[in-house]
């Protein structure tokens, strides 16, 4: 009898287990909050029921004009801002009422990187591991920091300005490596992944999204899941002459780890130029998942959403990692809503796609082939050199560009921000010239049915359906952030940051910034104890250039098309980069 019962009591701790967050140490160490990318907290003094009692702590104006879209990063007691160009990084002092400035670093990097951001100079954050600070500058360069001091200790080149390659993402840490991407699909640049040493900046591997497999990392233990995936060289004989060598399929967008499966996963973005006719073939590895081994970077399968890409959905998108029970088994799936329109659920083991929805309105493809995994499209919508194409939906940033969801392990909810836009698209062809723009196509975006342009929505992944949504003005081009409180947060392009009851998407608070946000809110813990709410707020990016950038609302192709959807945004924020920081208490 005893042993029945210490069975049982171990059964009820193991789901119990399953079904409860781990304890939460109180810091947000990389942009995504755990290896997984969840941005869920597990602090719960702010719930749903007290929410609308926040107050402004703090308020640090960054002296920035760009686009902000970092999430503040904290550790040692020590919140840690990345600006966008010229990208300095501010470290306040938590453990000080107010939280002032500890130090500042300035990287002084290259002017003429500018040049080559197709969509504002934004940077995306940093990461903390073992007492420094990791973030990447616009020119190329991956830096490391002693966090204590802010003291340059490895300074890394790793692409070249003249070719049209920049560095926007959010570094991630894997076993003593930082792994970082490049940026510049518009401009022709070859994209890829690398992996450096935490301790010396030394470059440790390298995979690039084109070319031979030898290039790609691809070895004999590389086994995609689709028939479509598998076969030799396909990153050369899937794209015509040597157009992969210009092809595209950067890697800035987040990056997640399984410790268990010992995978990493990262998206790779759009083959270039955008128009489609001038790269026959699927256009092996752009606009698609890879897993891959961090030690060595070899590719273990890949995953194309959007084969030979036909509207710039690209494929960068985050990876979301949970443990799912669907159809009475547990599996470890990847959650990743697509800019392509459809919320994909897929065995991050072996690559198969298990359910793909849209969650979004679609004219451009009518469903995903679940026996073959591909994309079904709509042959009326496919652009058509000299022939302008109307009603084409997602519009190119896509359902969801890189703002990344999160994921409760409470509510079983993924929160998504994402757009509700549409295009008509005129193709040319397109002149390779380095470090130039590489694009063939004049879009004219606006918005899609309903006449709101954003949308904030909880979805169910194991029913695969919307249980609830709020309709914005604007894109919602902010982060989500969930806690164990049950609130859901989040800001807008017109500047207000919000709380929402993540159950019922009931607005429990909300505050009006001096800019738009488009930064990735955060939570943490100081050492007083109580619990904290950080955001950016600096309005620009693709969606916000016609504020940050100062572009003319009359020209509706500016900011490759988005200024066509945006022309009343300047009436409504202002440019200008500031940190808050919330708690329930308020100013000491």
């Amino acid at each position: 009898m005893k042993l029945a019962v210490w069975f049982f009591m171990v059964l009820v701790s193991t789901a119990l287990a399953w079904a409860q967050p781990a304890p939460d140490d109180g810091e947000w160490r990389t942009a995504g909050k755990d290896p997984g990318l969840n941005r869920f907290s597990g602090l719960a003094q702010i719930t749903a029921a007290n929410a609308s009692q926040l107050k402004l702590v703090s308020h640090f104006p960054t002296g920035l004009d760009r686009g902000h879209e970092a999430a503040p990063i904290v550790a040692e007691n020590t919140m840690f801002v990345v600006g966008p160009y010229p990208n300095p990084v501010f470290a306040f002092d938590l453990t000080q009422p107010g939280f002032p400035l500890k130090w500042k670093f300035e990287p002084k990097p290259n002017p003429s990187a500018q040049g080559v951001a197709c969509c504002d100079t934004v940077n995306r954050g940093g990461a903390y591991a073992d007492g420094r600070l990791f973030f990447n500058t616009l020119d190329n360069h991956t830096i490391a920091l002693d966090a204590k001091s802010g003291k340059e200790l490895w300074r890394t080149k790793l692409g070249e300005i003249k070719l049209g390659e920049s560095m926007t993402m959010a570094p991630m840490v894997v076993k003593n490596k930082v792994l970082v991407g490049n940026s510049g699909g518009e401009f022709g640049v070859r994209g890829w992944i690398t992996a450096l040493d935490t301790a010396t900046g030394r470059m440790v591997w390298r995979a690039y999204s084109t070319g031979p497999d030898k290039d790609v990392l691809i070895g004999p233990d590389f086994k995609p899941y689709y028939r479509s995936d598998q076969g030799k060289d396909l990153g050369v004989t899937t794209w015509p002459g040597e157009a992969w060598k210009i092809g595209g399929g950067t890697v800035w967008g987040f990056i997640s780890y399984d410790p268990e499966l010992d995978l990493i996963y990262h998206g790779t973005a759009n083959p270039g130029p955008w128009n489609p006719e001038q790269r026959r073939g699927d256009n092996k590895w752009t606009s698609g998942l890879f897993a891959r081994r961090p030690d060595t970077g070899e590719a273990v399968w890949f995953y194309q959403t959007s084969p030979h890409d036909l509207h710039d959905y690209d494929g960068v998108n985050e990876s979301i990692l949970v443990d799912l029970d669907l159809r009475g088994t547990r599996r470890k799936v990847l959650l990743r809503p697509d800019r392509n329109g459809y919320m994909y659920v897929i065995d991050r083991v072996t690559g198969q796609v298990i359910s793909a929805t849209p969650f979004v309105h679609t004219t451009t493809s009518s469903g995903v082939d679940l026996q073959t995994g591909a994309l079904k499209y709509v042959p009326a919508k496919d652009p058509r050199m000299g022939e302008t194409v109307r009603s084409i939906c997602p519009a190119s940033p896509g359902a969801k560009d890189w703002q990344p969801a999160a994921w409760s392990p409470r509510t079983k909810l993924l929160y998504i921000p994402h757009q509700n836009l549409c295009q008509d698209a005129l193709t040319y062809q397109a002149s390779y010239i380095a470090g130039t723009p590489y694009v063939g196509a004049d879009v004219k975006m606006y918005a899609g049915p309903g006449g709101h342009r954003g949308v904030f929505a909880a979805w169910d992944p194991v029913n695969a359906r919307k249980v609830w949504d709020i309709q914005e003005r604007f894109p919602v081009w902010s982060g989500a952030l969930v806690t164990a409180g049950d609130v859901v947060f989040y800001g807008t392009m017109d500047g207000w940051f919000k709380a929402l009851d993540a159950r019922s998407g009931k607005l429990l608070w909300q505050f009006k910034t001096e800019s738009g946000i488009i930064g990735q809110p955060v939570t943490f813990r100081a050492p007083d104890g109580q619990q904290y709410v950080a955001v950016l707020a600096g309005v620009g990016g693709w969606s916000g250039a016609i504020v940050s950038a100062g572009l003319d609302p009359r020209d509706a192709t500016a900011a490759l098309g988005f200024v066509g959807a945006m022309r009343d945004l300047p009436q409504h924020t202002r440019r200008g980069g500031h940190l808050y920081v919330f708690s329930l208490q308020g100013k000491p």
